[in-house]
């Protein structure tokens, strides 16, 4: 049966939203063009686009030809103003954006382990709503979130997860009953494989697993290029996978004893204490960022020995999963992963060909620590335009 007149105006209207988000402003022709729909129909779709005010005239077309420039169209970026936020164990960092995803404002926020819950929720809340006024935008349309933890695949909300602080699911909660918006919530390692997918290291890719690689490890799972979470939304949970190495056994409710234990930045940061290249005792380096630190000048400074056997415990979880999985690819994500480059992707990538019969490439990721929030923005935009571009103009 076909279409009712209705219904193809909205296929066609979404059509052309999507291809003036992707590849910019375009002039009737283009989009007549790439669309395969005949003059008077571009020409009534534009009409109506602009009258609804998700379409306006930016500019004209360069080219050179007789008569007036081509008009060229593009979205209106200021329609929907969206936000993103990339929640850690001891932090919060917000970006505030347009509908075409352009940063309008940024802001990051410490939070102490010693914080209790409710001024740790107040102190985030806060910081989006500066962040918020500073870009100049009167209303939320969606918000996304990515956190550590599980993700329920049957109400999409946050479960409760041992060993994390107790505010993110209250921020959370707190965001979606506060915030006249449209508030969606992921695990953070989905988001940065996302993130990587869409604009980063496996943008030519439908299959890859991607290890994140920061103060804790876990996996990213896409297939056929779709994210893949599990049943419990707990696929990728590599931490928690048993390897050699560790000297024990990792239980339901601590990841102690698993990757985790061989490739978490605590374990990075001793690795490197042992190869002489962090002081004794120092604690405070047990974080991301100072393992990407040891691990970028371990790259930079030739210190072969350290990160030859970084890899070779990289490739233990890697080679897990891709005996199950066999997804020809394998993105080594997060501060880490991104510290060491092509250089500690290649070693990975011969340690893992030694231990795995299956051909796999392995690439370092582009995104580094960002990829998280990155990835929010990108949720927040596509719920943004899921409603927005759903029916065209209204």
């Amino acid at each position: 049966m076909p279409a009712s007149p209705s219904t193809a105006r909205a296929i066609n209207d979404r059509l052309a939203l999507e291809l003036l988000q992707r590849e910019g402003p375009l002039t009737a022709g283009q989009l007549k063009a790439m669309t395969g729909l005949s003059r008077p129909t571009v020409a009534d779709l534009v009409e109506r686009l602009q009258g609804s005010g998700l379409v306006r005239v930016v500019g004209e077309a360069g080219a050179e030809r007789r008569g007036p420039n081509a008009r060229l169209y593009g979205i209106v970026a200021e329609r929907a103003h969206l936000a993103a936020l990339d929640v850690r164990m001891r932090s919060v960092t917000v970006v505030v954006a347009d509908l075409l995803g352009t940063t309008l404002a940024r802001a990051s926020l410490p939070i102490g382990g010693d914080t209790g819950t409710e001024p740790a929720v107040e102190q985030a809340v806060a910081l989006l709503e500066g962040a918020v006024a500073r870009a100049g935008a009167a209303r939320l349309h969606s918000v996304g979130i990515g956190a550590p933890g599980l993700i329920d695949p049957a109400t999409g909300e946050l479960r409760e997860t041992t060993g994390l602080p107790a505010w993110h699911r209250r921020l959370v909660t707190a965001l979606q009953h506060r915030l006249p918006a449209r508030v969606v919530v992921e695990n953070e390692t989905n988001l940065a494989a996302l993130a990587e997918q869409r604009v980063g290291a496996a943008s030519d890719r439908e299959s890859f697993a991607f290890l994140w690689l920061g103060h804790g490890v876990g996996a990213g799972l896409v297939l056929d290029g779709r994210l893949r979470r599990g049943s419990s939304g707990g696929a990728g949970e590599i931490g928690f996978l048993p390897v050699p190495g560790t000297g024990g056994m990792p239980s339901a409710v601590d990841c102690d004893g698993g990757f985790h234990s061989l490739a978490g930045s605590a374990a990075v940061c001793a690795l490197a204490e042992r190869h002489g290249l962090l002081p004794e005792g120092r604690d405070a380096l047990s974080e991301a960022p100072a393992a990407a630190e040891v691990v970028a000048a371990a790259v930079a400074g030739g210190h072969t020995a350290f990160v030859g056997e970084l890899a070779g415990r990289l490739a233990l979880g890697a080679a897990a999963v891709v005996s199950v999985l066999d997804p020809g690819c394998v993105v080594l994500g997060g501060e880490v992963g991104h510290a060491g480059g092509p250089e500690l992707a290649a070693r990975v990538g011969g340690s893992l060909a030694a231990m795995s019969p299956l051909r796999t490439e392995v690439r370092p990721g582009t995104l580094g620590g960002g990829a998280v929030l990155r990835g929010a923005l990108l949720m927040a935009q596509e719920a943004a335009q899921d409603d927005l571009f759903a029916g065209g103009p209204a």
